[in-house]
């Protein structure tokens, strides 16, 4: 096991967020590995996201995974998006754009 990651930052729909990425967080003795990827909403702090409500994600995945997008930022990009076109993420996005008058 391993602790050196990768760290990146991004945006997604305006929010700026960290990408931590360690692919070989677990390594096994037949040579396949279980990746860690964290994402962090920053700015603003802590801000949901659709893959997480509170701003933090810890994700493990096979690095095979990851790979098929390139690069973490690209894996984690479309995990959002496809995240996103929930229902659930669609009313919490909507009622944020609305003005509340309560």
């Amino acid at each position: 096991m391993t602790r050196d990651y990768t760290i990146v930052r991004s945006h997604w729909n305006g929010i700026e967020i960290e990408i931590r990425w360690n692919p070989e967080y677990i390594v096994y003795e037949d040579r396949s590995r279980i990746a860690h990827l964290e994402v962090v909403s920053m700015s603003p702090k802590r801000a949901p996201l659709p893959i997480t409500e509170t701003g933090y994600r810890s994700h493990f995945t096979p690095v095979s995974a990851v790979q098929i997008y390139v690069t973490p930022e690209d894996y984690v990009a479309a995990w959002m998006d496809q995240a996103s076109r929930s229902p659930e993420w669609t009313a919490f996005d909507q009622a944020n754009r609305q003005l509340s008058l309560f």
